[in-house]
């Protein structure tokens, strides 16, 4: 989907530890790859939370000045330091002109949406009338799938039970595109609708969005995708991939806080033959909107779906941190989380992977796939050992991330408010967790 680097992670970690003469696992190799870090000034641009501010630490193992690893930005994004100023701006504006708030200032609030999303088009590899700002996630997907639930009865299909999953092969956690695509392929003439995640919340698998796009659409399938862990996280090209459909919230990577607006996706081509079953009236023409004369007149595109007005508050957080994504980049931060989560998965292998159950130390795995194409950020973890003791001696520790069912420990640095030195200690306090663990079970392995 994208270029490989000219140089993969390992390789990178090496060469600088060759520079350095040191080990490839020494501190100064995490120091110098922050040095030459070019965004590593973005950090500043967060709020990163003390561990004395968490509810699980532990302060005799902590420093309690020092700041949480937080690897947790696939849960929850951290709070861009612009978001309280702009929203006193906006309380203040509702109390000194009340209704006036409507058509001035820096966010109009009747057009606010609109102005925001401009900041989506490089994110989500988009243009503005394919972007609408509305809702959250799960809202949106049932807007979107109900606007093509007339394919499935053209299919011949009982709406209620048509509905067909893909899993991996027994014994994997990842699925292989070939699967996908075979299933597309067999089924492909019965199949109405495509939806897949963008990026897996599980393993951090990342799908190959444009070759399932076009296997489903050679099958006359509408293909649409959940991007909930994928948008703020890797680079998307939506629209010259030809994706139907595509929806995605705003509290993750996109760091605009807890129950975030949503987001949605409709390609251009579809701006006269898809429209909403359920119309409310943000998404008629403003020049008309206010003549109540019950004749719709439906904006053409993706902001034609928008049934009310928008939340300015919500839409505030979410301007905050678009605007420090267009000073970033979206090729930038994908280049430094390569990197990030590589020396992470270096890291990981070089003092618990499997090659080292010699050793008698326990073995932690990464179910997320090797291949940097193949993932974002995120890294999630299995553990010879208990699970649930590791996750509560790394929160003592000051460590935030975050375990799902069954068994995965989900660990996810992210490159505008993590560094290479984070990855470094994070190594150090799994370390130290997984002594304690051991002490505390006894033999693991």
């Amino acid at each position: 989907m994208e270029p490989l680097p000219l140089e993969l992670p390992a390789d990178t970690v090496q060469r600088v530890a060759s520079e350095l003469r040191c080990p490839p696992t020494d501190e100064r190799v995490a120091l110098r790859l922050d040095e030459e870090d070019k965004l590593k000034h973005f950090k500043e641009y967060f709020y990163i939370p003390k561990v004395q501010e968490l509810p699980p630490i532990d302060l005799s193992l902590v420093k309690k000045d020092e700041n949480a690893i937080y690897f947790s930005g696939n849960s929850l994004g951290l709070q861009p330091k612009t978001v309280k100023p702009y929203l006193e701006e906006e309380l203040d504006k509702w109390a000194k002109m009340g209704v006036f708030g409507h058509q001035t200032g820096k966010l109009p609030w009747i057009t606010a949406d609109e102005k925001v999303a401009g900041f989506m088009t490089d994110i989500v590899g988009a243009n503005e009338k394919e972007i609408v700002l509305m809702n959250a996630l799960t809202v949106n997907l049932h807007l979107l799938l109900y606007a093509v639930e007339s394919q499935l009865q053209l299919h011949g299909l009982d709406i209620e039970k048509s509905m067909r999953i893909i899993k991996p092969r027994e014994g994997e956690e990842i699925w292989r595109t070939e699967d996908i695509l075979e299933v597309i392929e067999k089924e492909g003439d019965s199949i109405a609708v495509v939806l897949f995640s963008g990026v897996h919340f599980y393993t951090g698998q990342l799908f190959n969005i444009p070759a399932i796009t076009k296997a489903g659409q050679a099958k006359g399938c509408f293909v649409g995708f959940d991007l909930a862990h994928a948008v703020g996280n890797v680079e998307l090209h939506l629209h010259d991939w030809g994706v139907d459909f595509a929806c995605w919230c705003s509290y993750k990577y996109l760091n605009a806080g807890a129950g975030g607006i949503g987001g949605a996706f409709v390609h251009e081509k579809h701006i006269h033959t898809i429209k909403p079953q359920l119309v409310g009236w943000f998404g008629h023409e403003l020049s008309t909107r206010f003549k109540m004369d019950n004749k719709l007149q439906l904006i053409p595109g993706a902001t034609g779906f928008r049934i009310s007005n928008p939340p300015i508050l919500l839409m505030c957080s979410l301007y905050a941190s678009l605007e420090i994504f267009k000073k970033a980049t979206m090729k930038a931060l994908r280049r430094k989380s390569i990197l990030l989560t590589g020396y992470l998965e270096y890291m990981i292998k070089h003092y618990y992977g499997k090659d080292k159950g010699g050793t008698k130390k326990p073995v932690v795995n990464i179910i997320t796939p090797s291949c940097i194409e193949d993932r974002g950020c995120q890294l999630t973890l299995t553990f010879s050992c208990p699970i649930d003791y590791i996750f509560q001696e790394l929160e003592k520790r000051g460590v935030v991330c975050d375990k799902r069912d069954p068994d995965g420990l989900r660990v996810a640095p992210v490159p505008f408010y993590n560094s290479f030195h984070d990855v470094y200690k994070f190594i150090n306090h799994l370390t130290s967790a997984v002594d304690a663990v051991e002490r505390k079970c006894g033999s693991v392995v």
